[in-house]
């Protein structure tokens, strides 16, 4: 029994996987290679020559693992990522014109093609320019973070294989808290919390990050941010302690002590960089690879976090009452296991909260949370939730900018849609993923019965 992981082909192939109808036939091409390639699913055919990988000539894998390889450091936060994001794009397209003769027929190929069109065109890339080198040397500064962990990777590997070719990435690791509040830990555990008064989002060997929750109207057990704490623990050679702080209609664009950046040797390896004065800043420190985002929204705060996985590890048995890392306890909770329940009735409001909300039955709030967020996920929800409790209209705001950010900062795009249980797009989702699984199957078929 044949078996393959790309794909089943047949003769007549590359008429289907020419580039015209590969344009005509776009969204149904790029779900299956996603599958194939993506969810790395094994088809078993009866006869042995009509499902193949990849021809040995075609070099798309080299192609597209390059291109990862070029780009998975990069930030979108961060000055400059679009310029560097278009020199791997091209340097991506080149390859593919290398190889384009020997994957002819080939549907991962002709899918990548549209992707890097797609991409040039989103982030407004001129198709010529200059292009990074295969395998860029990065010059060793021992106050940033992916220089660091870069020579220190290439240097172990070099010693235990002989060349340093080949370089591993360090992984990163998203936090987010906004809204009521509502919480997605490091382990894209998504929780509706109470917790009230000040919690410990991160607590490790380099970053301490705690937030204070108040409560949002009488009655209610839902709470908001209204402070954040960050400290930047030292770092010898590159920082001292900083401490950012927070507050509602206050977010400074410089540390407690009044700095606005620290610069070691060549590098700034801390500095915060302000987006919309008092509503939007963010915080970069470029020794540990950390990216802060913080928002303003009406009277409350957002958070997001983006973190290497090996810093968010480093702690010991006092710092374990970590939200992020664990989670929000369970006495603290508000959604049910994932399920996230409507308050039965509106918030009680008193004459001076009438004068700056409203009351939103079910349909009204999904209706208004739905002119910012069109995807049906649990930041929909959430933003449901959080004007039905509150009848306060900025949380629409909060969950829209909270979804950007965590878009912006979240390392794994496969990850970014949560569905609550028991929704309505849980399920949708949950019987599309069984007829993709079937239109495979029968694309298999199809391939033996065209012989």
């Amino acid at each position: 029994t044949g078996m393959g992981r790309a794909g089943c082909c047949y003769r007549g192939a590359e008429r289907l996987a020419s580039p015209s109808a590969v344009r005509r036939f776009r969204p149904l091409l790029l779900l299956i290679i996603g599958l194939c390639c993506g969810a790395h699913i094994v088809f078993v055919c009866s006869r042995p020559r009509q499902c193949q990988v990849a021809t040995t000539q075609c070099r798309i894998q080299k192609c597209t693992t390059d291109f990862v390889s070029l780009t998975s450091h990069l930030t979108p936060a961060v000055d400059g990522f679009d310029t560097e994001f278009c020199k791997a794009l091209r340097a991506y397209s080149a390859c593919t014109q290398r190889t384009a003769k020997a994957c002819r027929g080939n549907l991962v190929f002709h899918s990548a093609l549209l992707g890097i069109s797609d991409l040039m065109s989103q982030r407004s890339c001129s198709r010529d320019g200059p292009t990074p080198s295969a395998h860029p040397e990065i010059p060793h500064e021992p106050c940033n973070y992916h220089s660091r962990t870069q020579h220190t990777h290439t240097h172990s590997h070099s010693h235990s294989h002989g060349h340093g070719h080949s370089r591993s990435r360090p992984g990163y690791l998203f936090c987010g808290l906004f809204g009521d509040p509502h919480l997605r830990t490091f382990k894209d555990s998504f929780q509706t919390c109470k917790v009230e008064g000040a919690w410990p989002l991160i607590d490790n060997d380099y970053l301490s990050v705690q937030v204070t929750n108040v409560p949002v109207v009488p009655g209610s057990s839902a709470t908001a941010t209204n402070k954040i704490t960050i400290i930047f623990k030292p770092y010898e050679g590159c920082t001292d302690q900083r401490v950012y702080q927070a507050v509602t209609d206050s977010l400074p664009a410089a540390f407690d002590d009044g700095t606005a950046d620290g610069v070691a040797g060549k590098v700034r390896a801390l500095w915060i960089s302000e987006r919309s004065p008092g509503r939007h800043v963010e915080l970069h420190a470029g020794y540990i690879g950390v990216t802060v985002i913080i928002r303003q929204l009406g009277r409350y705060l957002t958070l997001a976090v983006r973190i290497p996985e090996e810093l968010a590890q480093a702690y010991d048995d006092t710092q374990d009452l970590q939200l992020c890392l664990n989670g929000c306890p369970s006495s603290e909770r508000i959604d049910q296991a994932g399920h996230l329940p409507l308050p039965l009735a509106p918030p009680a409001l008193g004459l001076q909260q009438q004068q700056l909300r409203r009351v939103f039955a079910v349909d009204g709030a999904k209706e208004r949370c739905s002119k910012q967020l069109e995807v049906l996920d649990i930041y929909f929800h959430s933003c449901v939730f959080d004007l039905l409790t509150t009848g306060d209209a900025n949380f629409t705001l909060a969950a829209h900018s909270a979804q950007k950010d965590m878009e912006s900062l979240h390392p794994h795009r496969d990850r970014w849609r949560i569905y609550p249980r028991g929704s309505a797009a849980s399920y949708f989702h949950s019987d599309s993923q069984r007829i993709k699984k079937l239109a495979l199957l029968l694309l298999c078929a199809l391939s033996v019965v065209f012989v």
